[in-house]
């Protein structure tokens, strides 16, 4: 297959943006496969993804010179090629779910990525983690030794060249400090549909509250918890029946989906993140 560039752009919306783009890449001899915008009519701001075919062995001189065409239109802009599969690493605690969920998507060819590392506060998964020919790192987080787990976290990633981190039901909470350093994306699973029932034993929070409907929520992770701008979300209808056993299993179901989800689409630069929230080309 040829290769591909894809650009996300975003900035003050402006007469022509369209036909200037599309016009760049006609002179430059590409051919656009999918372009797809959006205009933020409140704030004035338009939002782009474009991704087209380059000439043999130009997509690296024609991403660089695509940066310079839009930033010179006051847009914002990152080009990713399709050629490049970004290194993942998976962070896990003790449920598995979502980390069997993730490598089986990984072998089967849906994730254009290389997942390089599992990373785990307990060493649970090491077995299973190996089992799919994946190096497992256990590194345990207390209170009193999490600098220094999150130091040697951020040791291993820059390492193993990681550019992103799933956090596949890992239940820690990344310091503001980590993903400064990291300065990478980090995508997390949050077992609720944020905004409601953040923070811990949401689908207890959920009973509680006797909900009609529980939610998965998958989202950029930042220093403030369960906050960062959501790429997905999705819902199933529970009634005054369902426990929280059932809620508990209803919703792993969901968590997988929104995290498979989520996770192509950020691999396929989809996801465009903009102040607190995402624009999410599908």
């Amino acid at each position: 297959m040829s290769q591909t560039l894809i650009a996300l752009l975003h900035g003050p919306d402006q007469p022509g943006l369209v036909a200037r783009v599309s016009g760049w890449v006609f002179e430059h001899g590409g051919n656009i496969l999918h372009a797809d915008q959006h205009r933020d009519t409140e704030a004035g701001v338009f939002f782009q993804r474009v991704e087209w075919e380059a000439k043999p062995g130009a997509d690296v001189t024609d991403a660089a010179a695509f940066r310079a065409f839009a930033t010179g239109l006051g847009m914002n802009v990152q080009v990713a090629t399709s050629a490049h599969r970004p290194r993942v690493a998976v962070f896990v605690s003790k449920a598995d779910h979502c980390f069997h969920d993730l490598v089986l998507r990984w072998k089967e060819g849906e994730f254009a990525c290389e997942l390089v590392a599992v990373i785990g506060n307990h060493d649970d998964l090491a077995g299973v983690a190996r089992g799919y020919g994946l190096p497992f790192h256990h590194l345990a987080v207390t209170a009193e030794t999490k600098a220094a787990a999150e130091a040697r976290q951020l040791a291993l990633l820059q390492e193993t060249g990681a550019e992103l981190v799933v956090l596949a039901r890992y239940m820690q909470v990344l310091s503001a400090d980590f993903l400064e350093k990291f300065a990478r994306p980090v995508i997390n699973i949050h077992h609720s549909f944020l905004p409601a029932f953040a923070g811990g034993r949401p689908y207890h929070q959920a009973h509680a509250r006797g909900v009609k409907l529980i939610g998965a929520t998958a989202h950029y992770a930042t220093r403030d918890l369960d906050e960062g701008p959501i790429i997905h979300q999705d819902v199933a209808r529970v009634t005054h029946r369902h426990g929280v056993e059932d809620l508990v299993r209803r919703g792993r179901d969901l968590e997988k989906m929104v995290l498979a989800q989520a996770v192509r689409w950020h691999l396929e630069s989809r996801v465009l993140v903009y102040g607190h929230k995402t624009v999410v080309f599908d």
